[in-house]
């Protein structure tokens, strides 16, 4: 099938990709959008994953205040350079990770932020849930260990789905903000504050 340039250009402008990386994409899945957009984040995040040892020394601190000033989040977003964490691209991905911590209340940014502590606690939790099943040790540790991931998921920002589309984690919207802009983009930290939350 020929791929026209109208067609590099609708998938350009849904993707963000290069019209070289689009044309490629198109010619792989025969003209097919749909599989053109999955072989571009394929790709997108294993380049993603190379670029994840570099720098981030720029940045933005993106903010967000909940309707009628309830609640408020601080998020730290990284990137390589000044250039980067101008765009209203990057700006844009600072706001929605913040909006994001407002509704969904992570308590860390990453799995290895949690303190060794907290997961043996859980685990024992589990653990203690499943000590009369009768199971087999080596079954209840399976389980625990899927529980865990559950954990995660509720409570590291980066596993967390997005509130807006549930079929994306916060850390594949990373991903594929790398992929677009070429640089390593990292969360460092975050704050969220709760009118009437008191410091633990």
């Amino acid at each position: 099938m020929a791929i026209t340039a109208e067609m590099v250009k609708q998938l350009r402008d849904k993707t963000g990709a290069g019209m070289m990386d689009c044309k490629a994409a198109l010619a792989e899945s025969g003209g097919d959008t749909d599989k053109a957009i999955d072989f571009l984040r394929k790709k997108g995040l294993a380049s993603a994953a190379k670029r994840s040892g570099r720098a981030t020394n720029n940045g933005i601190i993106g903010h967000y205040i909940h309707m009628g000033g309830k609640v408020g989040v601080l998020v730290e977003v990284n990137c390589e350079t000044d250039f980067v964490a101008r765009t209203d691209d990057f700006q844009g991905l600072a706001k929605e990770i913040a909006m994001h911590i407002a509704a969904a209340d992570p308590k860390y940014v990453r799995r290895e932020d949690v303190p060794a502590e907290v997961l043996e606690k859980e685990r024992e939790i589990y653990r203690a849930q499943f000590a009369a099943s009768g199971k087999p040790a080596n079954v209840i540790d399976k389980i625990v260990e899927g529980k865990l991931e559950s954990f995660y998921a509720q409570a590291c920002l980066l596993d967390q789905p997005s509130v807006r589309d549930p079929n994306v984690t916060v850390q594949q919207m990373v991903a594929a903000a790398t992929a677009k802009t070429g640089e390593n983009v990292t969360v460092s930290r975050f704050a969220r504050f709760k009118l009437g939350e008191t410091a633990e």
